[in-house]
């Protein structure tokens, strides 16, 4: 689906790269370096799948980056992000159990000019079932594109990510970056969303107070990982997809740091096994399930 492919390009690497469309370099006596803390909880709750049964799940997240500024809108960055996800099945056998995600990504930024930047972020990833070989579940990838400032209030530009799958053939899929301030309070751009899952998205910004923002997300979600020896399907692949929508309130602490509040609907969700040799045994779609959460983000 090429909807589907493109709301999984607004990834880290696409955050990265909409923050250095604006961002104003420090002062010259200010550090080059800035570190973040960022860590969320997700919960979304019980709901019916189509072939019996039900599943809940509980995700935390933990994010650790550090960015070396390498001139005006240049910077070069280490992140390594740590995702846990409590699944919870009833009335079928549990498909599998938790899973863990590990992410450590290199995002570079380069302004050419006053008007371009190019952007690039390679990145590994782990992600397993608790007791599968993580040496069994490691993919890697690629975002790079460039962005483009039309005027002082929108910034758009192309790009092209690469992925490798578990069990499966090379993703290479197109890159939308946007960043449109469309009124002094209201703002559209990819960016990193709230939550405790998978990736930022397509979000609708609005300064409603001086340290309140409102938000309206979505985005698209898709985990897969590897399966350990004993459970539904030995060393074969779990995936979980589905599309969030969701309201957030944000409060600004300080220039540092923010705590979100967040609660929304997920919709055209799935579920997919395969057995170790590639084939699909287990397919369900999943109705609506309502989820709600918080985040905190943080600067130094």
């Amino acid at each position: 689906m090429k909807l589907t492919r493109l709301l999984l390009a607004l990834t880290p690497a696409a955050t990265f790269a909409g923050e250095s469309m604006t961002s104003a370099q420090p002062a010259a006596t200010a550090s080059p370096w800035t570190f973040t803390l960022d860590a969320g909880y997700l919960h979304q709750q019980d709901s019916d799948l189509d072939e019996g049964g039900s599943f809940s799940v509980d995700r935390t997240n933990f994010a650790l980056g550090v960015q070396r500024n390498m001139g005006p809108a240049r910077s070069i960055g280490l992140s390594l992000d740590y995702g846990h996800h409590d699944y919870q099945f009833d009335g079928i056998p549990a498909l599998w159990d938790e899973v863990d995600s590990f992410t450590l990504g290199v995002p570079i930024r380069w302004a050419l000019d006053r008007d371009w930047s190019l952007f690039a972020l390679p990145s590994v990833r782990a992600s397993y079932e608790h007791g599968a070989e993580v040496s069994d579940s490691v993919t890697g990838g690629l975002l790079a594109g460039a962005s483009y400032r039309v005027s002082d209030r929108l910034y758009i530009g192309p790009g092209l990510g690469i992925s490798s799958e578990l069990e499966d053939d090379l993703n290479v899929f197109p890159i939308l970056l946007i960043k449109w301030q469309i009124s002094d309070t209201l703002e559209l751009k990819t960016g990193r969303g709230l939550g405790a899952s998978q990736g930022p998205g397509l979000v609708l910004n609005w300064q409603a107070a001086e340290k309140w923002q409102l938000s309206l997300g979505t985005r698209y979600e898709k985990l897969r990982f590897r399966l350990n020896d004993r459970g539904y399907a030995p060393d074969g692949v779990g995936e979980e997809t589905g599309i969030p929508v969701y309201l957030g309130a944000t409060y600004q602490f300080s220039d540092s740091s923010q705590l979100s509040l967040y609660a929304g609907m997920k919709f055209g969700s799935s579920l997919e096994v395969e057995n170790d040799n590639g084939h699909t045994i287990y397919d369900s779609d999943q109705d609506a399930a309502p989820f709600f959460g918080l985040s905190w983000n943080s600067k130094f």
